[in-house]
């Protein structure tokens, strides 16, 4: 056991994506009824309404003219719901997302494995977190779950400017204790990291030495 906390061990049936020498600290997956439950109603209100909208113009469109064709209406709005499409695919691939989808939190990263058919990994390294963020919704509440996410300063273009990038941690269980846990091992390794070598004691104390201010 190595001076991190390990809550949560490593499940060696599962593929690794770890490299040599690397510790687990916690891992875990997201709350599968949450998970699931999340990815409804992310898109529904759009969804639906995106819907109901095209159903009444093409109503429309057949009590104004019994004659219109229907061989071209029908595909026209067919591609026009392709909102709806992209919602219903997310919600018929939940499951197997959740199957794919682990957080790993080491020693030297943290890894977010996701993918449908095969895994995929995005890597966050120590050095370049700056802000840990917890974010808990209504449904979130009532599910016991919430939502981390990693700032690392990344930007990317947008039509207007740019957006911040965020690395999340969806669906998290126990997030108020899991939290804290998480901004203690950023704190730790990244002082860990920038502790001068030249100054190192024989046994350093790390992150465990205290400001004593001006004498």
């Amino acid at each position: 056991m190595n001076k991190y906390d390990r809550s949560v061990q490593y499940e060696e049936s599962l593929p690794s994506p770890l490299i040599e020498g690397e510790n687990v600290l916690w891992s875990a997956k997201p709350k599968r009824k949450a998970f699931i439950i999340n990815r409804i109603i992310r898109m529904m209100p759009f969804a639906l309404i995106w819907l109901f909208l095209d159903l009444y113009v093409i109503l429309t469109f057949i009590n104004i003219d019994y004659s219109v064709n229907l061989l071209v209406i029908i595909p026209f709005f067919a591609i026009h719901l392709f909102p709806v499409w992209i919602w219903i695919g997310d919600i018929a691939t939940a499951n197997i997302k959740w199957k794919n989808t682990k957080y790993y939190v080491t020693d030297r990263r943290i890894i977010i494995q996701t993918g449908i058919i095969g895994a995929s990994y995005q890597t966050i390294y120590y050095k370049d977190i700056k802000n840990v963020n917890l974010k808990i919704g209504l449904i979130d509440k009532l599910l016991g779950v919430g939502d981390i996410y990693i700032d690392t300063g990344e930007v990317r273009q947008v039509k207007h400017g740019v957006q911040n990038v965020f690395y999340s941690l969806l669906d998290v269980e126990r997030p108020y204790e899991i939290y804290p846990k998480l901004q203690k091992f950023v704190m730790d390794i990244q002082t860990d990291m920038e502790f001068p070598n030249a100054y190192r004691p024989g046994e350093n104390l790390g992150y465990n030495t205290k400001y004593k201010g001006e004498k």
